[in-house]
């Protein structure tokens, strides 16, 4: 019996679409079919139709599917209505005139990834290379430690049942040091990382509450050779006072992990 929680082609379809959305490089018919548990006669058809409507598109020379402009279109046409963050972007922009570096903020999906929804460059010629949409393991970055800074032992190898992956050789891969790491931050109030996700960065973020409950984080990174103690204690500083900020503005609109990104939430007269 078919069920409206569980309509197989709809799943298929969504399936695909998430999994080219986790990736720049793309995957073969091949690799998605493995992926998503699925024959590649059965999804065939399926990856023609979106190629057709441009949600997907095939790179001729490696063969690989990525995600199409229409996709793109549809995301985009949600954010345009989500107006608190063309505000917490004006919030953000505010720290990068102060500290030159680049500024994130992100949400966690999954229980265990870090979604980024804003970015705001810095105006180095050298600076973090990231995009809004990308995806990353909560454990091997700042903001990412920041969302799952209240997980207990027990929950984090819920979320990460396997082991804990290294992106690079400074990654955390020890649970039990990643939790000790975990509760200075939730002593502190502020998370870091260097080299964790990217050997040639540096990373300080801070959660983003709503009463006790954790809704975003927001994070500042730098390259290390920026990386002074001037520049970190001046970063730390620039953080909470956004923190601050944002949090107020979270308690004043009524804002939750729930209610945060809801389309056409309106946020100020």
């Amino acid at each position: 019996m078919v069920t409206f929680k569980n309509h197989r082609p709809t799943a298929r379809v969504l399936d695909i679409l998430e999994l080219l959305a986790s990736t720049n490089d793309g995957y073969t018919l091949t690799e998605i079919a493995n992926a998503i548990h699925a024959p590649k006669s059965t999804i065939l058809p399926i990856i023609h139709t979106l190629c057709h409507r441009n949600f997907l598109a095939l790179n001729n020379t490696t063969s690989r599917y990525i995600i199409g402009i229409n996709s793109f279109m549809v995301g985009s046409a949600c954010l345009k209505n989500m107006d608190i963050l063309s505000l917490l972007k004006s919030e953000l922009q505010q720290i990068v005139d102060v500290t030159s570096e680049t500024c994130q903020l992100g949400i966690l999906v999954n229980g265990s990834e870090v979604l980024y929804l804003i970015k705001i460059d810095s105006p180095e010629s050298l600076r973090l290379v990231s995009f809004v949409g990308k995806q990353l393991p909560a454990y091997c970055s700042a903001i990412g430690k920041a969302l799952i800074s209240q997980y207990s032992l027990e929950q984090l190898h819920t979320v990460y049942p396997e082991v804990l992956q290294p992106m690079t050789a400074n990654t955390i891969t020890d649970f039990t040091v990643l939790y000790n790491e975990l509760e200075e931050i939730r002593k502190t109030g502020i998370a870091s990382e260097v080299g964790e996700s990217n050997i040639d960065s540096q990373c300080l973020a801070v959660p983003l509450k709503k009463g006790n409950h954790i809704v975003a984080a927001i994070s500042v990174s730098t390259p290390t050779y920026r990386s002074t103690p001037q520049k970190l204690e001046l970063i730390k500083v620039q953080l909470v006072k956004a923190q601050q900020r944002i949090e107020s503005i979270f308690h004043d609109l009524n804002i939750d992990a729930h209610t945060l990104f809801s389309p056409g939430r309106k946020t100020w007269d």
